[in-house]
């Protein structure tokens, strides 16, 4: 209430000394006293008069405190603090940013007020999601290195190096690495594996072969380890020409083993080179290093990839004669090579024989089989296969059960991904947010409305939170099974959390209220959502303009 307020209800407020005064009145009767003079003085108001009359006519609810001064400011202050609460540590500390704050110094007293427990975890959210610049990425990595959740080693440095890699910051990230080193900390193969892999994928070759030339400036020694990882990331990344330059470059500056050689066969033998792969194995007799089983495995696989199935099937069957004791990496070579012609029946007789000679198969055997099956859409063989390798332990991981799953509600019915999906989630294996809305997808244009529910569900207890996508398949399904009250009190749910629906999902659903003469239910949706788009352009153009919220 303001001074003038006051003033206003003293104007209505009768002095002590008149008769009626010591009558009991309601609060609204001094309205009906005489008026006073203009002139008439007033020597003293009764403050007390006047809060009993507020009181009654705005009643406030009583609190622990009595302060009326002082108490309403609270809940003010507590709005003020729950404005970002419900965002992230991640999303609060690179919303500093977004504020354009001059100078290093505002930037890190920002920071600091965040209050964020920042971790490495945190602070890899922080570097890898957003749209940083390299030099806001710089400014708060080497603010975060400073608190003692972020152990100031090399470690932490693999996670602001691969970030800046990754979005070609080369410059700070050079950087970066000349301030590990002015800090006296060493850096590992597995940084050397980040920086060269950064400027391979960005087709910086001949800056990757440099840095393996001046790795004293990483703390690194020039020895066989690094020399496979520069060739490792080159044929990785198909630059297996220069990967080859490199090896004949080295020779005599850098031991070899037979883990450099296999490095480059492995190469060669993706794009089916064979010839290049028996000269690397001539080389490697020259040499004296002599062959294993993935030698053999790496010449198996490209014989395999030119069609030249019985050269395959002679190299397999002379290892032993060369006593090379085939494994696991042999059999998975001709594994590999009948299922990629679409021979299943040599492909489970190794695959039989493998077991017969004491191999454990491991994940690549049991992918490449099942990938082969649902290829062709042997969907059952691929089911018992699937079992063969959960019974023998070996766990899938969340992207090659994604890709099961995809594989298969690509076609029919999405029963068969329900199976994979439920022994996958029974044996305790994460499943993908990608997973789930294929699922729910699937489901939604079959209509199987139970299941589809359920499935939602689980999403939702394994910490998924809905999206747009999500919504609009859980709409469109409802709608396809005729629960359009449902339908649309998901609808409602998505606009609450402001997910406004496309124009598709929205005009399906208000059509089938139309056509079941449900106009008012449909109108009042209309309005609902005019009212979301409304408000999702407004955001569109806050977030256009880089404000936070």
């Amino acid at each position: 209430m303001s001074f003038r307020s006051f003033h206003f209800l003293a104007r209505f407020t009768k002095p002590h000394h008149h008769p009626l005064a010591s009558t009991p009145c309601s609060p609204l009767s001094s309205l009906h006293a005489p008026p006073c003079s203009p002139h008439h003085h007033h020597p003293h108001i009764d403050e007390r008069l006047i809060h009993d009359q507020i009181s009654h006519l705005f009643p406030i609810p009583t609190s622990k405190s009595q302060n009326t001064v002082s108490e309403p400011l609270k809940p003010s202050h507590l709005d003020a603090k729950s404005v970002d609460a419900f965002l992230p540590p991640e999303d609060k500390l690179r919303g500093v940013f977004l504020q354009k704050l001059k100078g290093k110094a505002a930037i890190e007293t920002a920071l600091s007020n965040v209050g964020a427990d920042v971790d490495v975890n945190i602070l890899g959210k922080v570097l890898n999601n957003g749209n940083l610049s390299g030099e806001f990425m710089v400014t708060f990595f080497n603010w975060a290195v400073k608190l003692p959740g972020i152990p100031n080693e090399v470690g932490s440095y693999h996670v602001i190096v691969k970030a800046l890699g990754r979005r070609k910051f080369f410059v700070f990230m050079m950087g970066v690495l000349c301030d590990m080193r002015k800090c006296g900390i060493n850096g590992d193969l597995l940084l050397l594996s980040i920086v060269i892999d950064s400027f391979v994928r960005a087709g910086h070759v001949s800056r990757a072969i440099q840095i393996f030339g001046n790795l004293d400036d990483l703390g690194v020694r020039r020895d066989t380890e690094a020399l496979n990882v520069l060739l490792s990331c080159l044929c990785h990344r198909s630059h297996v020409g220069a990967a080859n330059s490199v090896l004949n470059s080295m020779k005599g500056k850098v031991c070899f083993d037979v883990g450099t050689y296999n490095v480059v066969a492995g190469g060669w033998s993706k794009i089916g080179k064979v010839g290049e792969v028996e000269r690397i194995m001539r080389e490697m007799e020259v040499d004296g290093v002599g062959h294993d089983c993935r030698t053999f495995g790496f010449l198996m696989e490209s014989l395999g990839r030119v069609g030249r199935m019985d050269e395959a099937v002679e190299v397999f069957c002379g290892m032993r004669e060369k006593n090379c004791q085939p494994d696991t990496a042999a059999y998975n070579a001709m594994i590999f090579n009948f299922v990629s012609v679409g021979d299943f029946e040599e492909c489970i007789k190794y695959y039989k024989k493998m077991l017969s000679d004491n191999c454990e198969p491991d994940l690549d055997t049991f992918v490449r089989i099942i990938t082969g099956f649902l290829r062709v859409r042997k969907v059952a063989d691929a089911l018992q296969m699937f079992d063969e390798m959960l019974r023998r332990g070996v766990v899938p991981s969340i992207g090659i059960i994604t890709t099961f799953i995809k594989r298969l509600c690509s076609y029919g019915p999405p029963y068969a991904a329900l199976v994979i999906y439920k022994k996958a989630r029974k044996l305790g294996c994460m499943i993908s947010m990608e997973a789930y809305k294929i699922l729910l997808m699937r489901l939604s244009e079959v209509g199987k409305c139970g299941t589809l529910l359920s499935i939602w569900e689980e999403m939702q207890e394994c910490g998924y939170s809905s999206d747009l996508e999500v919504y609009e398949y859980i709409i469109s399904g409802l709608c396809n099974v005729g629960q359009l009250e449902n339908a649309v009190l998901v609808m409602e749910e998505a606009l609450h959390k402001g997910f406004c629906p496309s124009r598709l999902v929205y005009s399906k659903l208000s059509n089938r209220l139309l056509a079941t003469e449900k106009t008012e239910r449909a109108y009042k949706l209309f309005l609902k959502i005019k009212h979301a788009r409304s408000l999702e352009n407004a955001r569109n153009y806050w977030r256009s303009n880089g404000w936070h919220f």
